[in-house]
């Protein structure tokens, strides 16, 4: 099964393009690494990351903080489920496959940054950056007082953020290049039920087909709350991915800022709180239709029943969850922000005028735990799907309800925090 749309019923029927993940391994002058590793998946199950990272530390010396697990978030990627919780509502026809697919996944991406590490040389590192456009705001605010707070659909006037940051490594023996470009879009131009890197896979293939020698990967953005607009098609993804190349090609002719080191890497976590969980009387009652929908949750009938069916089992609902955050210094040229889930686009905007000063800014989500969506104190306090709605959905850790309005300085206090440590001295 194909993972991003719950209205598929059949298993991937072909290949529209091929998936890729890519890796590009860096190390400064005083030994200290950073292995980029991209991919063409809806996402970097938490499981994923814990097993791989475990491997990489034990086999190549790797440090955690060293390693960045990023999803391009493309629909049409293979099914990860990895969690108990996950697993359990499948059939075992389908639990069996992608178990067995994650296992492989896995192998690869071990394989992945040890072939990279493996293949270092002397190399030239530079930045630069374009603008695209076809990345729109999604949330458009509901006239209807009587319907849901904030529509699916596209909002002009919504924010945005169409950065397309841009670093170019380049190899004179042999002579290679490596080009790591982002952009804040879902990656759901594309509504077929066949294997497909979408927008992101066709700017990397255009980019590749066009120079010689060169990898191009892709590193997701803050794009929780940004769809690509027109969309429905093969041609409309295929152009959008153009338009995607064609900004990084203007990148690259633009006015280049050369990256030194140091490589200053760091990753931690922060406690994320839930709002209170409904209660087992509260579920019961509500499925037993004696009471009202969980209105302030947006809570549906299907995940009622499977939080009841955690606490009945035993097990107590989840009220903190372990956000990790990362950052990357690259000398004093470059800062890099990643953050896990699918974060909305306020933390880049936000992020870039408080760390102004450090240098480029770059805030990348959906990176090495991409278990919900992120959204910011404005999103909470408006409703809609990415706040709330989207909480029934699972593929990973059961949600219990909404975030806590503390999210966004808890997460952004840990990135100031994290860059303070790694500060130039």
């Amino acid at each position: 099964m194909l993972a991003g749309f719950g209205s598929r019923k059949q298993p991937a029927e072909g290949t529209t393009t091929e998936l890729h993940a890519k890796a590009l391994a860096l190390q400064d002058a005083g030994g200290t690494r950073l292995v980029i590793v991209t991919t063409d998946l809806i996402g970097i199950p938490r499981p994923l990351r814990d097993r791989v990272e475990a491997r990489v530390v034990k086999q190549f010396k790797l440090p955690a903080a060293s390693l960045l697990l990023n999803a391009s978030h493309t629909h049409c990627g293979p099914e990860l489920r990895m969690t108990t919780t996950a697993l359990e509502e499948l059939s075992e026809e389908r639990r069996q496959l992608t178990t067995e697919y994650c296992r492989r996944l896995e192998d690869a991406l071990v394989a992945l940054v040890g072939d990279s590490l493996a293949d270092r040389s002397p190399a030239r590192i530079s930045y630069s950056h374009a603008r695209a456009g076809f990345a729109m705001n999604r949330r458009l605010k509901n006239p209807d007082p009587e319907g849901e707070p904030y529509l699916n659909h596209p909002n002009p006037d919504g924010p945005v953020d169409h950065d397309v940051p841009v670093l170019q490594v380049t190899w004179k023996s042999p002579a290679r290049r490596a080009i790591l470009f982002g952009y804040a879009c879902h990656n759901t131009t594309l509504f077929v039920n066949q294997y497909a890197g979408d927008y992101a896979g066709y700017a990397q293939s255009f980019l590749e087909q066009d120079h010689k020698e060169t990898t191009a990967l892709f590193l997701n953005g803050c794009s929780g709350d940004q769809n690509g607009f027109p969309r429905g098609t093969v041609e409309l993804s295929r152009r959008h991915g153009r338009t995607l190349a064609t900004a990084v090609e203007a990148a690259m002719q633009n006015r280049q800022v050369e990256v030194h080191g140091p490589l200053r890497v760091a990753l931690g976590h922060v406690q994320l709180d839930y709002q209170p969980a409904p209660t087992r009387k509260q579920l019961e009652d509500y499925l037993a239709g004696v009471a009202s929908p969980f209105k302030d949750y947006e809570l549906t009938r299907t995940h009622a029943a499977r939080l009841l069916r955690q606490i009945q089992k035993g097990h107590t609902l989840r009220r903190t969850y372990d956000f990790p955050v990362q950052t990357v210094r690259f000398g004093r040229q470059l800062v890099l922000v990643a953050l896990a889930g699918e974060t909305v686009v306020d933390y880049s905007l936000r992020l870039k005028k408080e760390l102004r000063g450090n240098g480029a800014v770059w805030v990348s989500g959906y990176n090495n735990d991409v278990f919900a969506y992120i959204p910011s104190r404005r999103l909470l306090a408006e409703g809609g799907y990415e706040p709330r709605r989207s909480m029934n959905y699972v593929t990973g850790t059961i949600q219990p309800g909404p975030f806590d309005p503390s999210i966004e300085e808890r997460i952004i206090g840990k990135v100031h925090e994290l860059l303070r440590l790694t500060a130039p001295r």
